[in-house]
């Protein structure tokens, strides 16, 4: 995997684009700025902009050239982030660390989904928030229409809502919901996409 994301980030274009996701702007844009934990951030327009918005933020990926992206990103922004390289399962986060986590478009395989849901939990502080935005299993059928729609083409690495709930069902859901959306994000995010969203937040002690 890690050689499949160091290809398409070795393109001199940002293949997602520099500017932030929608729906993560907007729930980031809601909560009292802090520290951010960004797995899966790729080219880091997501991290970058929560750091141009007064956020620390510490991002991962399990590729070294979107990590050269990220950083470059970030210098234009006139910001800096911490950016980590491998897999989520081999880096140590400390536990109850961060005050919010924003999984966007973190498709992972298919047994590690819980994993990776059970890092973010520890990694959060009680009160933490998670923001998270991932194409849905309904995502196929957009796939089959226009290959440039984005996401994995194996269903199993799509989510559903009830999978979110089984990891976060004990957090204060403020937002769940499988919907579709217009997206215009770089070069392989473009036309229509069936997407699940959550904000949530972690209990307090």
């Amino acid at each position: 995997m890690q050689n499949i994301w160091d290809e398409r980030y070795a393109n001199q274009e940002f293949v997602y684009g520099k500017e932030p996701n929608i729906f993560f702007k907007l729930q980031l844009d809601r909560l009292p700025i802090g520290s951010i934990l960004m797995p899966a951030d790729g080219e880091g327009r997501n991290g970058v902009y929560a750091a141009v918005n007064g956020w620390t933020v510490t991002s991962c990926d399990l590729s070294q050239e979107g990590r050269k992206k990220a950083l470059q990103l970030a210098a234009e922004r006139g910001v800096t982030l911490e950016y980590l390289v491998g897999n989520f399962e081999e880096l140590s986060f400390p536990e109850s660390a961060f005050d919010a986590a924003g999984l966007i478009f973190a498709h992972v395989q298919p047994d590690q989904k819980s994993l990776l849901f059970q890092m973010v939990d520890r990694s959060l502080k009680p009160g933490g928030y998670v923001i998270f935005e991932a194409y849905s299993k309904q995502h196929v059928k957009h796939q089959q229409l226009n290959p440039t729609a984005g996401g994995p083409k194996n269903e199993e690495h799509l989510y559903s809502a009830k999978e979110l709930l089984q990891s976060f069902g004990h957090y204060d859901i403020q937002l769940l919901e499988e919907t579709e959306v217009q997206q215009k994000e770089g070069i392989y995010h473009t036309g229509t996409g069936a997407v699940v969203r959550l904000v949530g937040r972690k209990p307090l002690l």
